[in-house]
């Protein structure tokens, strides 16, 4: 489910929502949860302050429903324990902040929110790029080549 709750940026929200039902697909998580909320600079600032300790808006930041053993989510794990849909968590997205950097990087602010939504799912699931010496690097970069994501 995608939310917006922002009016800084107009956003399409129906092609996002099939991209991130086409990530679930991609990655075997069709019966979890994910929520995407689009929020204001000054929302996703002080969710960075609050969660991050950190001063300022930034482009995407996930928040895991679930802890699991040794910091990854299994979806077959979960499925085994409960045939309900498990709820992965949300992601909160800046589009203002993903406009910004979608210009620095040349291409379209729909790209662009679509590698975020990947890379937050990716968090979801307990990769973390700033501890894992590149696994979740690898990983998101071969999902981009197979979602047609630029690298």
């Amino acid at each position: 489910m995608i939310l917006n709750r922002q009016r800084e940026v107009r956003v399409a929200l129906r092609p996002l929502e099939s991209f991130l039902r086409r990530v679930k697909r991609e990655l075997g998580l069709q019966q979890s949860d994910v929520t995407v909320c689009l929020v204001s600079n000054a929302a996703m600032a002080q969710l960075n302050q609050s969660f991050r300790k950190k001063k300022g808006p930034t482009d995407v930041l996930s928040f895991p429903e679930m802890s699991h053993p040794g910091g990854r989510f299994s979806p077959s794990l979960a499925a085994r324990h409960s045939p309900l849909a498990t709820d992965l968590g949300d992601i909160a997205i800046s589009p203002a902040t993903a406009r910004r950097y979608a210009r620095k990087h040349g291409r379209p602010l729909g790209t662009e929110l679509r590698v975020l939504m990947l890379h937050g799912v990716l968090h979801l699931l307990g990769y973390n790029h700033e501890t894992d010496r590149g696994e979740m690097d690898k990983i998101e970069q071969k999902l981009r080549k197979r979602l047609g994501l630029p690298q």
